[in-house]
């Protein structure tokens, strides 16, 4: 059997022959979604890094897409596109239009996608968690 006709079966696991750039694209929506939802079901990995101030949200990075952020009661933050799931506590959307200022809650363990940036805000008397991926942060 002749395998020089079908080289893409014979290049798995080589670098290119032809000495082409390997092109490293950012992860799609669908991939951060997953990470979410990988990191939600794992708590024991990093629920210790949880800490909480209460003059301002509080990021810690996981890894180089993903990070949880910590909300105090009452305060406002920014979420600059990604993926997001609410872990603990409560949050919402801030929507602002010439018709008014609406918030829309946030679900437990829902993913949700940002398409840009949104403004949330922990409405509730308590701290509240959520994990977020981006491409870049």
């Amino acid at each position: 059997m002749d395998l020089s006709v079908v080289p893409d079966l014979t290049m798995r696991g080589q670098d290119d022959p032809h000495d082409r750039a390997i092109a490293v694209r950012p992860p799609t929506v669908g991939q951060l979604a997953a990470r979410v939802r990988e990191l939600a079901g794992r708590p024991d990995e990093w629920w210790r890094l949880v800490a909480f101030d209460t003059v301002r949200p509080r990021d810690v990075p996981l890894d180089d897409t993903a990070w949880l952020t910590m909300w105090p009661p009452g305060h406002v933050g920014t979420v600059h596109g990604g993926v997001s799931t609410l872990v603990a506590g409560e949050l919402a959307v801030v929507t602002i239009t010439e018709r008014g200022v609406t918030e829309r809650p946030l679900r437990a363990n829902r993913i949700r996608v940002h398409g840009g940036p949104q403004a949330l805000t922990n409405p509730g008397p308590a701290f509240a968690v959520s994990l977020h991926a981006a491409a870049r942060r």
